[in-house]
């Protein structure tokens, strides 16, 4: 059983709330969890972790938000907006994000409180290949404001703060460490530029240093590329269990 609604025409943020499969039914003591794609991504990329979400118990929604059209700020807050429309107020919430998701979410959670958030793959530290690729009239064409925006540096100074809001409060972060799969298309090009370190742990778009930042509740490492870790099977194991437990160790 599934509903969907989605905003007028005019408007090009499509939201889907998920319910639970009819033999599964949600427990009213866990949160929603609001899941969040990546950049040039859609919502569809988070669909079977969604279905695993649910099939564990949890309700789950989700939208595709313009990402290459929106600066992060911009999208963070359609996607605030949606969010404070399309659920019900007093309910928990939860959030499960992928690569820029994980930045657009440290934005959203100045307006709205989250139980517990799981970042795949998260740019927390900007992104050394955007910064590489940055001035490529493709790059910018293709990824838009965002993708110029992950090429910053996003870390406070004295003179000036950090433009990205701090953590959220009981944050995970997961990071892939499989660089070699041919069909992470970014994997190419920092390979063939050759953006990391020889022996450097990466996802094939993002060092596993780049995902980490101060604040972190829990940290994590398993074998995926970027583009997929969502479908990764020890992934979605820690994701469930940081949601039910706030801690990515096993339970004796």
């Amino acid at each position: 059983m599934s509903s969907t609604s989605s905003l007028p025409p005019s408007q090009d943020l499509a939201i889907s709330a998920r319910a639970a499969p009819r033999a599964v039914v949600p427990r009213t003591d866990r949160p929603v969890v609001v899941l969040l794609h990546g950049l040039a991504r859609t919502r569809f990329s988070m669909s079977g972790l969604a279905s695993h979400l649910e099939r564990a118990g949890f309700k789950t929604w989700s939208c595709t938000y313009p990402s290459r059209r929106l600066s992060i700020a911009g999208s963070a807050e359609r996607i605030a907006d949606a969010i404070a429309r399309e659920l019900p107020s007093g309910r928990p919430l939860a959030a499960v994000t992928h690569s820029l998701g994980g930045i657009l979410i440290r934005h959203v959670a100045a307006r709205i409180p989250f139980a517990r958030v799981v970042m795949l793959a998260p740019p927390n530290q900007g992104s050394r290949l955007s910064r590489a690729l940055r001035d490529g009239p493709l790059y910018r064409w293709f990824f838009g404001k965002a993708g110029q925006e992950l090429a910053l540096i996003p870390v406070a100074s004295e003179a000036e703060p950090g433009p990205w809001p701090a953590l959220p409060p009981s944050t995970a972060v997961i990071a892939g460490t499989r660089a070699d799969r041919s069909w992470n298309p970014t994997g190419w090009v920092s390979r063939r530029s050759r953006i990391f370190a020889p022996g450097e742990p990466n996802d094939g778009t993002l060092a596993v240093a780049e995902t980490q930042i101060e604040g972190m509740a829990a940290f994590a490492t398993v074998d995926a590329s970027h583009s997929w870790i969502m479908n990764h099977r020890g992934a979605r194991a820690l994701v469930v269990r940081f949601l039910d437990t706030g801690t990515l160790d096993e339970i004796p």
